[in-house]
């Protein structure tokens, strides 16, 4: 009984992987999908929009997280930092600004400024002159200047690693705490942002009305194993792939997966991972 338990297991993972290569290879070749025509396309984000579409399988959640592992197993976060205190000033900064602005700004900050104590002795008027390509740069520099002094003042300079200690920093809201506890210490957060919200909704796998619903119901939906890389997974792809205009879902990995009505799509999978219509 036992061996024949382990032979069908072992067939289950011989199958999944081939569904995961081919799936890859399909994204490749830009053949994963074709979007369907703009009307349909707008009909589509009406129904993900009203929570309208068939829910996930843990199974199809499964292959889904496999098939971004297998595309990018180590992702990046792409906003340029040195320590944890840097990183924690490079997600304020990105606030409502995308990471490549941020990253246009912020190698002259860190090269004066990559503590607090200097950041504090370089000054609020000094940041927001080094700063000032970014959007609201003003609010920003008092905030870096202020969160700095808190930081001195009460946790001896140093990035806290609970989510109550950054969120009472100035700027820093729960997907910035997010972010710098998964980044800087490794905790299995899932930050939210407009990439990661639109892909939650659009694909039906946590369609939520604000950020915090998309959150907690990506929690319970992703494998514990996933999480350490899943917000990174879900934003590079919400942010080259699932694109809010135009989806690339031809160079999509999951687009078989994906609930969207927007697109037809081209691969064939078993009766436990349907495709969408």
């Amino acid at each position: 009984m036992a061996k024949k338990t382990m032979r069908q297991t072992t067939r289950r993972k011989s199958k999944s992987k081939a569904k995961t290569v081919k799936a890859l290879k399909k994204a490749k070749a830009g053949k994963a999908a074709k979007v369907k025509t703009p009307s349909a396309q707008i009909d589509a984000d009406i129904k993900a929009l009203h929570g309208e579409l068939p829910q996930w399988s843990p199974a199809e959640v499964e292959e889904a997280f496999r098939r971004l592992q297998a595309a990018m197993p180590e992702p990046k976060g792409e906003l340029i930092h040195i320590n944890p205190f840097t990183l924690l000033v490079a997600v304020v900064l990105s606030a409502q600004a995308t990471d490549a602005g941020v990253n246009k700004a912020t190698p002259a900050l860190f090269r004066l400024a990559d503590t607090p104590e200097k950041m504090v002795k370089l000054g609020e008027a000094k940041v927001r002159e080094l700063i000032k390509t970014i959007g609201l740069f003003r609010t920003k520099a008092k905030n870096v200047i202020t969160l700095s002094q808190k930081l001195i003042a009460e946790h001896g300079g140093q990035v806290p690693n609970t989510r109550e200690a950054l969120q009472e920093l100035p700027g820093v809201g729960r997907k910035t705490a997010n972010v710098v506890l998964n980044m800087a210490f490794g905790e299995p957060t899932m930050a939210v942002d407009t990439h990661v919200f639109r892909i939650g909704n659009r694909t039906g796998l946590a369609p939520g009305k604000n950020p915090l619903e998309v959150e907690l119901k990506l929690l319970e939906a992703i494998p514990a194993h996933y999480m350490m890389h899943a917000h990174h997974w879900l934003i590079l792809h919400g942010r080259y792939i699932c694109l809010a205009r135009r989806p690339l879902c031809e160079r999509c990995v999951i687009a078989d997966l994906c609930k969207w009505p927007g697109k037809t799509t081209f691969l064939r999978t078993d009766a436990t991972v349907s495709p969408s219509p």
